[in-house]
């Protein structure tokens, strides 16, 4: 089985997929330590371990995955990946968009697809049907906005996301509301419209955070894969494992 960590700035997740590529066990913990790292793959016999962070692991951690499994992997630009990265700078690349593009070869493996991460910022990041993967964009998430709203103005209240709210709306809580989230509703629409005009067959892959305010209010139609970024994670591991046999 494959231990498979993706740590945040504020939280880590770690899933355990078995030979099949199945997600068995997926736990988010706020702060990781070896004690409760050890708890949750204790009831499995986990041989490799890839690590996807953000920010520097912790040292301890690390090297005890490193004494305990057989194979480790800290992914990195110049980890081996089962796809073309055509990205001019690889080394500024994000590990989360790099894994969740990869993880969607497994849906659509010979398809021109788009992945949206709607997290802290929304990013998009194009595929070719050869696996080439081309770049994409980043955006301000939608917490972003309402936050940006709230620090860049000195009359704007910091109005918090519990709603989708009307179109219009009716003073100043309910139109910021109106025009952060229904604003960007209409600009993923919009994104994916402008890929679909050279890839007519184009594939969207949706994951991250806020995939579930997205679900159903979106025109174009789209594929909600929320553990995206961990099942590319899962490939890549498999990936260098095959290569080491």
């Amino acid at each position: 089985m494959n231990l498979c960590l993706d740590i945040g700035n504020t939280r880590t997740k770690a899933a355990i997929f078995n030979k099949k590529g199945t997600l068995v066990k997926l736990k988010i913990f706020d702060e990781l330590t070896r004690a409760l790292l050890d708890g949750f793959i204790r009831e499995h016999t986990v041989y490799n371990c890839i690590v996807s962070s953000v920010k520097i692991p912790n040292a301890f951690i690390e090297e005890w995955l490193k004494n305990h499994l057989d194979y480790f992997i800290k992914l990195s630009h110049k980890t081996p990946i089962p796809i073309q990265n055509d990205y001019a700078t690889p080394n500024t690349l994000g590990k989360d968009r790099l894994a969740a593009i990869i993880g969607a070869t497994a849906y659509y493996p010979s398809e021109n697809v788009l992945v949206i991460d709607a997290g802290t910022c929304i990013t998009y990041d194009f595929m070719n049907e050869k696996k080439s993967y081309k770049g994409g964009g980043i955006a301000p998430g939608i917490q972003m906005k309402f936050k940006a709203l709230y620090q860049f103005t000195d009359q704007l209240p910091l109005v918090p996301f519990d709603e989708l709210g009307n179109l219009i709306g009716h003073d100043t809580r309910t139109s910021i509301l109106s025009g952060v989230a229904w604003g960007t509703i209409a600009e993923v629409d919009g994104i994916i419209d402008r890929y679909r005009s050279f890839a007519p067959t184009l594939k969207v892959l949706l994951t991250g955070g806020d995939t579930n305010f997205f679900v159903g209010k979106l025109k174009n139609e789209i594929f909600a894969a929320p553990n995206l970024v961990l099942e590319g994670l899962n490939q890549i591991i498999n990936y260098n494992v095959s290569k080491a046999l």
